[in-house]
């Protein structure tokens, strides 16, 4: 069996290497191709197109490296050609995945849409798309199974991928030890996102608000779509240190400042406080904020329905208002602690919408019960179908 599968950011490349390993233990005959990382090279995936060069956000954005991205879709339609898959699987990145689903289809290949994109959230008209383009689409949160099949669409709910993740077992010591790091003071995680654009956008000022905030030492996790010389010359002058590990920086950080994304729901699952951020260009902003149909731009506050965390976006994200509310939450009083209980409970919500309906809470592990695993037998089911 061959799978195509085509991952365009951080976090769906993470997710696609978790799934190609899940359908590896059911087929360890498949063989897998197309966009993605260095996680997904490691899972056993051929890459024709690096996921480095499909990190773009925004609409103007886009415009603005459309050549190159025609260019990169033209190389991987060329490779199904040549490798006739059995199914195609995109994650995620909509603006690109579009195409590859549609040209999947003129060529009969059954496609599955893992990590569907939140239309519920956006542009809820597109979701004709998916029903015209994918054979079935994986959703991760409970409510869009029902909201997809409301129109149309085969949607199956799976769970959230990161449902399930383990906390580090690294000691801070240990952990500071290994990054050379001060374990007497506080460390603050900043998770700028994992696009160059984004970096750009969101990194300057989260910087000059870490420096606001007294004696502690700086982590940035480097994204594996970024390279880490790239963002070395983006930090300048910061006294920052560059760590490949992200949870392990969460879980010994007394605050993040993160940029809104997957990255939010980690920290979250890591019960780190932190103050959501995010900043795209003006003209991006106001041709998409009148599209957006819910109350937060945070997954978690999305998923508590309620401001669990703060939410700075565009003329809010200052570096006055982010060092406020960081400074909040870093000391000991009722808003960390508030904050601290609220991710427990949303962490709570997260993994028990993500079991299965005969598993009890806290037996995630049992055959078949992880998020991957039940998108892995979905998806192999539509060779069949």
């Amino acid at each position: 069996m061959r799978i195509l599968i085509s991952a365009g950011e951080a976090s769906g490349e993470m997710y696609g290497a978790e799934l190609i390993e899940a359908l590896r233990r059911i087929r360890p005959d498949t063989e897998f191709f197309g966009a993605g990382g260095e996680s997904m090279r490691r899972a056993g995936c051929e890459i024709i197109v690096d996921a480095k060069d499909l990190s773009v956000v925004g609409i103007t954005e886009i415009l603005g490296h459309l050549p190159k991205i025609w260019g990169l879709f033209h190389k991987l339609i060329a490779a199904a050609d040549r490798q006739t898959p059995d199914v195609a699987i995109v994650i995620d990145s909509p603006a690109f995945n579009w195409r590859v689903a549609r040209e999947m289809k003129k060529r009969g290949v059954p496609v599955a849409y893992y990590v569907a994109p939140q239309f519920w959230a956006w542009r809820q008209g597109r979701v004709r798309l998916l029903r015209k383009y994918v054979d079935k689409a994986l959703v991760i949160f409970p409510f869009e199974q029902e909201f997809y099949r409301a129109r149309g669409v085969n949607a199956t709910f799976v769970g959230h991928p990161l449902a399930f993740i383990k906390r580090p077992e690294i000691t801070r010591n240990a952990f500071a030890a290994q990054y050379s790091l001060d374990s007497s003071k506080p460390w603050i995680t900043l998770m700028p996102g994992s696009r160059r654009k984004e970096v750009r956008m969101n990194l300057p000022t989260m910087l000059q608000a870490a420096a606001q905030l007294g004696s502690n030492e700086v982590l940035i996790p480097v994204a594996p779509t970024l390279e880490e010389s790239w963002l070395k010359q983006q930090i300048g002058r910061y006294p920052v240190y560059m760590v490949p590990d992200a949870r392990g920086a969460l879980i010994h950080s007394r605050a993040g400042i993160i940029a809104s994304g997957t990255a939010t729901v980690e920290a979250a699952l890591m019960k780190t406080p932190f103050v959501m951020v995010y900043r795209v260009s003006k003209l991006t902003y106001l041709l998409g904020k009148p599209r957006i149909k819910v109350p937060y731009f945070a997954m978690v506050n999305l998923i508590a329905g309620e401001e669990v965390v703060p939410e700075l976006v565009q003329d809010e994200f200052t570096t006055k208002n982010v060092a406020e509310r960081t400074r909040e939450i870093m000391g000991d009083g009722p808003v960390r602690e508030r904050m601290v209980n609220k991710l427990a409970k949303v962490k709570e919500m997260l993994i028990a919408g993500s079991l299965p309906q005969d598993s009890a809470p806290g037996q995630p592990s049992t055959e078949g019960s992880t998020p991957p695993e039940r998108a892995a037998k979905e998806i192999l089911a539509l060779q069949h179908s």
